[in-house]
């Protein structure tokens, strides 16, 4: 049964042990009168998701690794916890009636299905995974129309534009300013950058995220996924979407009206901000997260992007310029290509080759439907798989 007025909202958290699910999960456990943690869904770290469990106590806990289950299903089952394991089971943990909101907190093409079902249910979606709608964004958009279902963006740099966009005539906006850290290599160069290692390209210098997407903000290929999806979410042409560096990640983004005007959203590099606002379904929630300080404001600066040295970057106008499943592909090929990368099988550059070799192989789909994305997914991984195995065994 769903939570009523008075009573705390039912809250699905899925990819609850990485980043952005244990700060969800912070936030709901300093707000019990608010917020229940009902639903936990994690990927593979079993050993994480029952310590999580034993201390949130949730109505049901899956683990997507199938392998895990018995250990899952033994050491929750004494406390009255339910347990599943599988794809199908996560993808059903979005859809459960007792939900009230989704937080889809996985990472990579994974987010995609339990974010349809539970449009398709519904529910309230606090949605942090961008590839959901990098990768189908025209079929999320359509699902929308029909759903009672209202999205509300985690992601720093969307959030930002949601809170500047709120009570604004969307007829006066000129164009949207996404934010980038620059990543660990801002400063180095090309050379350089050809030579780093994983270890060096997960040093973040603002934030702390989890590996695939640390490795997407040092190849930029992150704001180029945020131009995507910003087009979806907030129905913006993608001429008028554009991404600026600001290396101390205290402007999340910008939105510029027709008037001249800009407004900004400001905050310390925290990701509970955006949760909370997320939970909150707009609403401000306090003590989320430490106050900025008027004296960080001091030395603000702006760069433009170089995509010479990051290439990725440009693959944001690949995707919408040749529109139908190029973006899926890109993703797939990018998640098979960070992967390599993350075990030192591939160099930074070859990130970037991976994903325009699978670009220049794969089907193209004008019009993808839902089936369609799931074939290109599992073609491009295939192609971005063979690709790599190259790379590895010849270097080049």
């Amino acid at each position: 049964m769903t939570s009523t007025v008075n009573s705390p909202k039912n809250i699905a958290v899925l990819g609850c042990t990485g980043s952005i699910g244990t700060q969800t999960l912070d936030i709901i456990g300093r707000h019990p009168e608010l917020y229940r943690a009902t639903v936990l869904v994690a990927g593979k770290r079993v050993d994480d998701l029952i310590e999580l469990a034993r201390v949130h106590r949730p109505e049901l806990a899956v683990i997507a690794d199938e392998s895990a289950y018995g250990k899952l299903k033994e050491a929750l089952d004494p406390l009255g916890i339910k347990t599943a394991a599988g794809a199908d089971a996560v993808a059903h943990a979005a859809e459960l009636p007792e939900v009230d909101m989704v937080v889809t907190a996985t990472v990579g093409y994974s987010g995609l299905e339990p974010t349809i079902r539970a449009i398709r249910a519904g529910k309230d979606i606090a949605l942090a995974n961008k590839e959901t709608l990098v990768v189908a964004g025209d079929v999320i958009t359509r699902l929308l129309e029909s759903s009672q279902s209202r999205v509300y963006p985690v992601d720093s740099e969307h959030s930002a534009i949601y809170q500047c966009l709120a009570g604004e005539d969307p007829h006066t906006v000129k164009r949207l300013v996404i934010t980038a850290s620059g990543g660990p290599f801002r400063t180095w160069s090309r050379d350089r950058i050809a030579a780093a290692r994983a270890a060096d390209a997960l040093k973040h210098p603002n934030w702390d995220m989890g590996a695939k997407i640390t490795i997407d903000s040092a190849t930029m290929m992150n704001k180029a996924f945020e131009i995507i999806e910003a087009r979806w979410l907030f129905g913006m042409e993608p001429e008028r979407i554009s991404a600026i560096v600001h290396p101390q990640s205290i402007i999340h983004s910008m939105v510029e009206f027709t008037d001249g005007g800009m407004k900004a959203q400001l905050g310390v590099p925290d990701m509970r901000l955006p949760i909370a606002y997320a939970l909150g379904c707009a609403r401000r929630l306090e003590g989320a997260e430490s106050p900025l300080r008027p004296e960080m404001l001091a030395n603000l600066t702006f760069e433009q992007p170089d995509t010479g040295r990051f290439p990725c970057l440009t693959l944001a106008d690949t995707a919408i310029r040749h529109g139908g499943n190029t973006a899926c592909i890109i993703n797939a090929a990018n998640e098979i290509a960070v992967a390599a990368f993350l075990r030192d099988a591939i160099g930074f550059y070859a990130i970037y080759g991976v994903i325009e070799g699978t670009l220049s192989r794969a089907t193209f789909v004008d019009h993808p439907e839902y089936a369609d994305y799931v074939a290109s997914n599992l073609e491009a991984r295939a192609i971005a798989g063979e690709l790599v195995s190259k790379i590895s065994t010849t270097g080049k």
